[in-house]
């Protein structure tokens, strides 16, 4: 079965880890930025892991039903199989994979829990909890966390799981957050409707209006504060010491998310503000600076 990327050419792993990259570099410029501090020899596995998370997140917006949407992320499935067995599909993310694989060991059940996660996410226009975003934010964002610190070796932590699953959920929530424009426009509401029904948001005007629907930035600010106190957890787990240096690669994507989260206090939590959507140019420096201290 193909996958939907039917362009996709096979060639070696060398082929297999620049495609991987060069996804990552055109669909996730923010951790594209992040890959410059992971030791070398982690970064092919780095990337393999990053376009993987790339590659679910675009399924459903690349198909037209539903269904098809689940034949891809039982592609996947298989995928994530052969690499077990030890023969990698010949599409570039499994041949990417299994080759991170041979060096650290990548968890199947945390792969196929990404895959599970975004198939569900398939049919659901929207989330009526916050209590359900903060579950498939988990099982999305903060499991991708918990491969890439078993990719540097660093998963025997409890404090280093503990603060990539607030980090992870943060990061999805702020994800969310910058796309709320996009899927707006797409008739699709991404702030858990317990949220919008206290700040009296009516999801149709939103969706004809944007920015301008009544509630919605208090709506946005209170999803916002959640993603924010999900990265002060974070932290605060690493008060006295700093993160490990070991395992800091990992928590850098920390960084883009409290960039966003400052960016758009700075425009009054409208999230619809054209500026939020350009790159931010301090965002590089900042990185390097989290690198540096040990502090995200």
């Amino acid at each position: 079965m193909a996958t939907g990327n039917s362009g996709v050419g096979v060639g070696g792993t060398n082929e297999a880890n620049a495609y991987c990259r060069e996804l990552v570099r055109k669909h996730d410029y923010e951790s594209y930025l992040c890959s410059y501090f992971y030791p070398r020899a982690a970064q092919p596995g780095y990337f393999a892991l990053r376009a993987f998370n790339v590659e679910l997140a675009m399924i459903r917006e690349s198909v037209s039903r539903p269904i098809i949407g689940k034949m891809r992320m039982q592609f996947w499935r298989d995928a994530i199989k052969s690499i077990g067995d030890d023969r990698p599909m010949k599409h570039p993310i499994a041949i990417a994979l299994h080759e991170a694989s041979q060096n650290a060991k990548l968890s199947p059940y945390y792969l196929k829990r990404m895959v599970d996660a975004r198939e569900e996410d398939l049919d659901r226009e929207s989330h009526t909890t916050l209590e359900g975003v903060t579950q498939y934010a988990e099982s999305t964002s903060s499991t991708l966390l918990y491969l890439l610190l078993g990719l540097l070796h660093q998963n025997h932590s409890d404090t280093l799981a503990h603060a990539a699953s607030h980090i992870g959920v943060a990061s999805s929530l702020a994800t969310l957050l910058r796309a709320l424009p996009f899927h707006a426009a797409n008739r699709r509401m991404i702030i858990p409707v317990e949220i919008t029904a206290k700040h009296g948001v009516r999801h149709e005007e939103v969706f004809r209006t944007g920015g301008g629907a009544q509630g919605i930035d208090d709506a946005v600010f209170e999803f916002a504060t959640v993603a924010n106190d999900h990265i002060l957890t974070g932290r605060d787990a690493f008060k006295d010491s700093g993160v490990p240096s070991q395992a800091m690669p990992v928590f850098l994507s920390a960084v883009p998310v409290a960039s966003f989260l400052s960016r758009l206090e700075q425009v009054n939590f409208d999230a619809f503000a054209p500026q939020l959507q350009t790159k931010s140019w301090r965002l590089p420096l900042g990185i390097w600076r989290a690198s540096r201290t040990r502090k995200f």
